[in-house]
């Protein structure tokens, strides 16, 4: 048979034959102390985990899950996708080492960079979101370890050619790590695109169900995997069964809401693309969009998540727009079945190379619901950003 889809492989895998009766789900075990019959075998890992922080059997099957969608030979969990991040970081880098970062970087890794790791002696040096792969490379020098990929990357989309970075990075020596939530291991998968450390929010699209925190880090080669577990053993970080059995539940249906609720965010980028007081709209799936081309030469789908550049405006009218809105939840995160608005123009001025904006930014995310709906519920929106300029 040949290798089956994405969308049928995540379903698969729990109607697998050949271990007698028992139920599609994993059963929930809570479990800090595993016994044992043997004393000679209580720290033997081939008898199932030793202790609760190895994992009981909802988290050994969605790391089994993760490594098949992404293409990885071991997958960790952890307790955020900030925690997926920070971890690798912490197992790969040491005092005198430089890390090379999108300036667009996810606002909470920018911190854990600039406080965390510089008080420890590691130096982070940060390109132009819109940077070419030429000018990425030329910021490398003898000290840089990692090279930390986020595309798209947040609130401006930028997109970056990660195949030809990580072959550089390869030949020099440093490692790459990419946050791929956005791609949620099915649009992008960047192991097969020659990076070392995969990592992703779980959070976010593989939970859909804005329930739970956890993160995924999915790496290519035994050195890499043997580094990052050592240090998650070393801190002790550990995701508890439900949230465990929460998001391998949320994977079975990953590729059906993903794909919808990209082909909804479509939709409405369009929509806003036509409108007035927009002045770009930030959705590499749309075609003259920032990164369009990148995405189309690389991905198979897309996030639902959009950033909204308007035509002048200000804190007040963008906050007249949100109030406005009686479908789009004001709430940070996004990847869940429902729709979510942020108003984003102050997280630019943390940036050494801070975009030129013609307006206001504001980001929402499309969930579920019908885009008929939420194009109504946008109007009335837009409606009070008018009367509030």
């Amino acid at each position: 048979m040949s290798r089956l889809s994405d969308r049928t492989r995540l379903i698969a895998s729990a109607t697998r034959r050949g271990e007698g009766r028992r139920p599609v789900n994993p059963p929930l075990e809570r479990a800090s102390t595993m016994l044992s019959d043997d004393p000679a075998r209580m720290q033997d890992p081939t008898d199932g985990p030793v202790y609760g922080l190895d994992g009981t059997a909802a988290a050994r099957e969605l790391k089994a899950a993760l490594c098949d969608l992404e293409g990885g030979i071991a997958a960790f969990l952890v307790p955020s996708g900030l925690a997926s991040v920070t971890l690798p970081l912490m197992a790969l880098l040491r005092p005198g080492d430089e890390v090379v970062a999108t300036d667009a970087l996810y606002g909470p890794t920018r911190r854990f960079l600039n406080r965390y790791m510089a008080q420890r002696g590691i130096t982070t040096r940060y390109h132009p979101a819109a940077a070419t792969t030429e000018e990425i490379l030329g910021l490398i020098t003898q000290r840089t370890r990692v090279l930390l990929l986020e595309s798209p990357a947040s609130l401006t989309f930028e997109i970056v050619d990660v195949a030809a970075l990580a072959q550089a990075c390869r030949a020099r020596g440093v490692l790459t790590v990419m946050d791929n939530t956005w791609a949620a291991g099915l649009a992008f998968r960047p192991l097969a695109h020659g990076v070392d450390v995969s990592v992703q929010a779980l959070t976010k699209y593989v939970g859909g169900h804005s329930d739970l925190l956890m993160g995924a880090i999915t790496v290519a080669d035994a050195d890499t995997a043997r580094a990052i577990g050592n240090s998650l053993d070393d801190m002790g970080w550990h995701v508890s069964p439900d949230d465990a059995w929460l998001a391998l539940r949320g994977l079975r249906t990953l590729p059906l809401r993903y794909t919808e609720q990209h082909r909804s965010a479509l939709q409405i980028a369009r929509w806003l693309e036509g409108r007035p007081e927009v002045s770009r709209v930030l959705y590499p799936p749309l075609p003259g969009s920032v990164g369009h081309d990148q995405w189309s030469r690389h991905h198979d789908g897309g996030a639902a998540l959009i950033g909204i550049e308007m035509k002048g405006g200000s804190a007040t009218a963008a906050h007249a727009l949100m109030k406005q809105l009686a479908l789009f939840g004001m709430g940070y995160s996004w990847g869940g079945f429902e729709s979510l608005i942020t108003y984003e123009t102050p997280q630019l001025g943390g940036r050494v190379h801070p975009p030129v904006m013609n307006g206001a930014l504001l980001r929402i995310h499309i969930g579920l619901e019908s885009p008929s709906d939420l194009l109504a519920d946008l109007d009335h929106g837009l409606a009070a950003w008018r009367d509030a300029l």
